[in-house]
């Protein structure tokens, strides 16, 4: 792999550059989830503002599929709903501070709705970070920070997610 295609790699100017989409994905939707404080588990549309973004969840746009997980940070239960973007807007960066997180504002209408809520107890034991299991994906990016944040999520782990909702 050359340096100018690495993974972070510096783009011109100091920049960092975008990461590569995942294996399989260029050119189709993909899926998130976002932790959150969840107001309402059951409500059929859910609005979050101005949400962190990491591994690739500054992308989520309209059409695509959310999984809204309750933070457990905020006396949540983990998995509560999947549903499709209605709106999501980028929020502006604070001018003159130099790092900041990419946050994004997602409305969202509820498809479904989790019979069982697999969260941090549940998948805290999938901690071997190469053996590419989905529950070790949802691990690593749901709960290896304890911010709330809007991540991507491979086709695999929303395959996962699917089989506790209703």
């Amino acid at each position: 792999m050359n340096a100018g295609h690495e993974r972070g790699a510096r783009a011109p100017g100091g920049g960092r550059r975008q990461p590569p989409d995942p294996p399989g994905t260029r050119g189709t939707r993909m899926a998130y989830a976002i932790k959150a404080d969840v107001s309402d588990p059951r409500a059929k549309t859910m609005t979050f503002v101005a949400q962190k973004t990491m591994y690739g969840g500054k992308r989520i746009a309209r059409g695509d599929a959310v999984y809204v997980f309750a933070s457990e940070n905020e006396g949540g239960q983990g998995l509560v709903a999947r549903g499709v973007v209605t709106d999501a807007r980028a929020v502006a960066k604070t001018p003159g501070v130099a790092r900041q997180t990419p946050r994004v504002s997602v409305a969202i209408a509820c498809a479904a709705f989790a019979v069982a809520r697999p969260g941090r107890g549940e998948l805290e034991r999938f901690a071997d970070w190469r053996d590419g299991r989905p529950q070790t994906e949802l691990n690593f990016k749901r709960y290896r920070q304890a911010t709330n944040k809007i991540v991507g999520i491979s086709n695999e782990a929303a395959a996962f997610l699917d089989t506790f909702l209703r």
